[in-house]
């Protein structure tokens, strides 16, 4: 009598799950990232290039890299000091800290866009002694800069704390033994152990900052070439009918998409030998 161990598997089964792989990549993968670029060079190399050069399509484009370098670096630092506290310190409240840094993740983008609004706004909490003090957030680019770091803001956390707590004290402890002061211990020891999921969260952090719409759409007030990044511009591009400009703007995204697929595929290869290293 076969065991399940010895059993084997179905000769056809094989074949058939590959071509079902590969038709459902090429369906919704594939397929998709092709008519972007045979769109966007539909009209030919100058229709393109005319296209990325308009003074709107900069305007999109310089909004977006600002709210990136913006939002990466102070999520970045946060999220550091986060998974530093949760994991290397036991204090109240821990369990809701961590709670609450699942909140962006937990609801809509749109939703999110809503609530600055309703703090920022006209109407809002804060939107009469903002007023009161000429300070423009919401329909401006410090909205666009808020809402975009609020829901990026889990990326680093969540990459770093599970990695530090599987890696442990024990190096600290040993470098705190020795006579090495805090910070020292950080930069020489926790740094360089979780450098790679570090980079991997900011990575992630920066595809999400250049490609938010939702939370972005909302607070933005889609003022053409003033508030407008490069996710809301195509859209407006594409609502105006001018496909060939859309799918320009939008070939520039899918660009920095496999760019960052194939970062994150190399650090995730760094990540698991790191991981290997550790349990041995």
């Amino acid at each position: 009598m076969k065991t399940l161990s010895t059993a084997q598997e179905p000769y056809l089964l094989k074949p058939i799950l590959i071509i079902i792989t590969l038709l459902f990549l090429s369906v919704f993968v594939f397929l998709p990232l092709w008519t972007i670029f045979t769109q966007a060079f539909d009209g030919g190399l100058k229709v393109y290039a005319a296209a990325l050069l308009g003074h709107d399509v900069f305007n999109s484009i310089k909004l977006t890299l600002l709210t990136a370098l913006i939002c990466v670096p102070v999520n970045t630092f946060f999220g550091v000091l986060l998974a530093w506290a949760i994991t290397k310190f036991n204090f109240r409240g821990k369990n809701i800290l961590i709670t609450l840094i699942e909140i962006p993740f937990a609801i809509s983008p749109v939703i999110a866009g809503l609530l600055f609004i309703f703090l920022f706004g006209s109407f809002g909490w804060f939107g009469h002694w903002l007023s009161t003090h000429n300070i423009k957030i919401v329909f401006a680019i410090p909205g666009i800069v808020i809402a975009t770091a609020f829901v990026t803001f889990p990326f680093v956390a969540r990459e770093l704390i599970p990695l530090m707590q599987e890696i442990g004290k024990d190096d600290e402890e040993a470098a705190l033994t020795l006579g090495a002061r805090g910070f020292q211990v950080f930069w020489k020891v926790t740094l360089p152990n979780i450098k790679w999921g570090l980079l991997y969260g900011v990575v992630l952090t920066n595809a999400r900052s250049i490609g938010e719409f939702g939370a972005v759409s909302v607070v933005s007030g889609l003022i053409r070439g003033v508030t407008t990044t490069m996710p809301l511009y195509i859209d407006i591009l594409y609502g105006e009918y001018m496909f060939n400009a859309a799918f320009a703007v939008a070939s520039l995204l899918t660009l920095i998409a496999l760019v960052t697929i194939i970062v994150k595929t190399i650090i995730e290869k760094f990540i698991a030998e790191q991981r290997k290293r550790h349990q041995v």
